[in-house]
């Protein structure tokens, strides 16, 4: 072989070693960093009546994990009542599915002789839909929120999900906060049903808006206050949330919170969470468990979607 000829190949060797070698792959973002980067500015009304019984707090924020007496120390002391809300995400190959949980101590109303409206603990909150596009934290898709015994469905302008088994109720608000768009929630005030947030002003003029934060949670200075930070916490933390699923002093039954005030074990972590009428093909719980296919059968034209997961604490 010539100096010519040898010249030759040794480059078309380095030129198909070029070719073959990957692109840099996007860093490993954890499940923190992604909760942080999607977690929703969170418009949370409030009732005159008992301000605090609408903030947020956690399951244990009285210090202990009995479900019984949330509601009696709910009043003992409002700085207790931290701004926290619970996160999952869970992962396929296409997607990342993140829970967030907003929890009260009371669902509530000023008159319930008979307790026959009212209970002790309240969770509700919303799935988010995040295409795992090679960007650190990828692109919103779609939400799902849960008022009560219903799921919402929401896509953000310019997603290309359609209505499929259920319809499409509205579009879901961003809000930019110090650079970075994020999606936006709201609750009732007393009963906490969650949808997301339509732009309004608060319905009788007073609320919390909760922010989140890296660091700590914050206790809302009043029934008013426009700017509080919330923590994120991990369900899947070791003794969190999902470790205590069979603490019989927390849960009545798999995904039911223990209460006796007002009606009996009224209320329900994600793993518990229903839409009563979605089809009996979707059972109770999915939304968290197996949001793959809760989003699939909920949204048409989804492009590529797996339904195989590489990671689900729930499972």
């Amino acid at each position: 072989m010539t100096p010519l000829m040898r010249g030759l190949a040794g480059a078309a060797i380095l030129l198909a070693g070029l070719l073959v070698t990957p692109a840099p792959a996007a860093a490993a973002v954890s499940d923190l960093e992604l909760a942080l980067r999607w977690a929703p500015v969170h418009y949370q009304d409030t009732d005159s009546s008992d301000y605090d019984a609408d903030y947020l707090s956690t399951v244990d924020y009285d210090a202990d994990w009995d479900a019984r007496n949330n509601w009696e120390h709910q009043d003992d002391a409002v700085s207790r009542l931290v701004g926290s809300v619970y996160y999952s995400v869970v992962q396929t190959s296409t997607h990342w599915f993140l829970v967030y949980a907003y929890y009260h101590p009371r669902d509530w109303t000023e008159f319930d002789p008979f307790g026959l409206v009212t209970h002790e603990n309240d969770m509700e909150g919303a799935l988010l839909t995040v295409r795992r596009d090679g960007s650190a934290h990828g692109v919103l898709e779609a939400m799902v929120s849960v008022a009560h015994g219903n799921f919402f469905s929401y896509v953000p302008a310019g997603s290309p999900y359609t209505a499929g088994r259920e319809s499409i109720d509205g579009t879901l608000r961003l809000q930019t906060v110090d650079g970075v768009a994020r999606p936006t929630t709201r609750q009732e005030a007393k009963g906490h049903g969650c949808f997301a947030w339509n732009g309004s002003s608060f319905p009788g003029g007073d609320g919390v808006v909760y922010f989140p934060s890296s660091g700590a949670g914050e206790v809302p200075a009043n029934g008013n206050d426009r700017s509080v930070a919330y923590r994120l916490v991990d369900m899947f933390a070791a003794s969190g949330l999902w470790a205590q699923r069979a603490n019989t002093a927390t849960f009545a039954s798999f995904g039911t919170f223990r209460g006796d005030n007002g009606q009996d074990n009224a209320a329900n972590a994600p793993w518990g969470w229903d839409d009563g009428d979605d089809g009996s093909d979707l059972q109770r719980g999915l939304l968290a468990t197996d949001p793959a296919k809760l989003v699939s059968i909920y949204f048409a034209n989804e492009g590529t979607f797996s339904l195989t997961y590489e990671r689900n604490g729930f499972r």
